[in-house]
């Protein structure tokens, strides 16, 4: 079993990395409040070290993200730049364009189809599935979609998902996200095209907001920073990037031991059981 090397905060390992890649929800903000100490991390980490990207599942463009950033009080010095699962589905929207496309997904995520020439249609008469969320994710669970895609998944429509995430963390509370009505889908035989992590799109526009802000940079030297196994720890070790787990996040309490406290050999077992690989442990991010 692979051990992460257990560290205390970001200022331990920064010299081995020239830049970041750091997930938002769940090590930045909560979805109700900011992390302090992960925000000032990122501020150090970039006035000493070398651009921030922020890379995040949201199923909006980074302009959307940047507004709810800036209202959490997370300040801009914190980051270079912000790409988005949005900004990878745009694009997979735009080469279907007009479609039409069924939309499943609250009104909130609007924007991110605001400018594609598209048209839309119900079930029935789409040609694919743009899935952005449930449409009440406080209510609904994704067993309740089951019935209404039994037979778009049975003609065949393509589900691009804009945000590969199973649930995320808003305060206190597990919300599911749409990830987790994906997997409804390709249980019923449909075929599923996800944007965000843990796939490469996403990394593409990052690494590619990396080399604008510090020019080339050897992935070995760019260091990612997730909390989720599914999505954050899984992207990384595909695209070849060290990682720093931060424990704390949506697996806190599977990863805690009998004092409440994170328990690395717990989280160590935990990522090798989803044979996934971490080269740093953290409870939350730090400088």
């Amino acid at each position: 079993m692979m051990q992460p090397k257990l560290i205390g905060g970001l200022s331990e390992v920064a010299a081995a990395f020239d830049a970041v890649l750091c997930d938002i929800w769940g090590v930045v903000h909560n979805g109700r409040a900011r992390h302090a100490a992960a925000c000032d991390a990122l501020v150090r980490f970039r006035r000493e070290r070398g651009p921030v990207v922020l890379i995040s599942n949201a199923p909006r463009p980074a302009a959307a993200v940047i507004a709810q950033l800036d209202a959490l009080g997370v300040p801009r010095e914190a980051w270079t730049a912000v790409v988005t699962s949005g900004d990878a589905t745009r694009a997979a929207l735009a080469e279907r364009a007009p479609g039409p496309v069924w939309v499943i997904g609250p009104e909130r995520d609007k924007p991110l189809f605001e400018g594609i020439a598209l048209d839309y249609a119900g079930p029935e008469d789409a040609a694919f599935i743009c899935c952005t969320g449930l449409i009440d994710d406080h209510r609904e669970a994704a067993e309740d979609y089951r019935d209404r895609l039994r037979e778009p998944a049975r003609r065949g429509l393509d589900f691009i998902c804009a945000n590969p995430d199973r649930v995320v963390q808003i305060g206190d509370r597990l919300v599911p996200c749409a990830g987790a009505v994906a997997d409804v889908y390709e249980a019923l035989g449909g075929t599923v095209i996800m944007e965000g992590k843990p796939f490469a799109p996403i990394y593409g526009l990052a690494l590619a907001a990396v080399q604008a802000a510090a020019g080339a940079t050897d992935r070995t030297r760019v260091l990612a920073i997730g909390d989720a196994i599914a999505t954050d720890v899984r992207g990384a070790n595909g695209q070849g990037l060290p990682l720093l787990f931060v424990a704390e996040g949506i697996h806190a309490q599977e990863l805690a031991g009998p004092n409440g406290a994170l328990d690395p050999v717990q989280a160590a077992a935990r990522l090798e059981r989803e044979d996934a690989r971490a080269d740093y442990l953290a409870p939350a991010l730090a400088w």
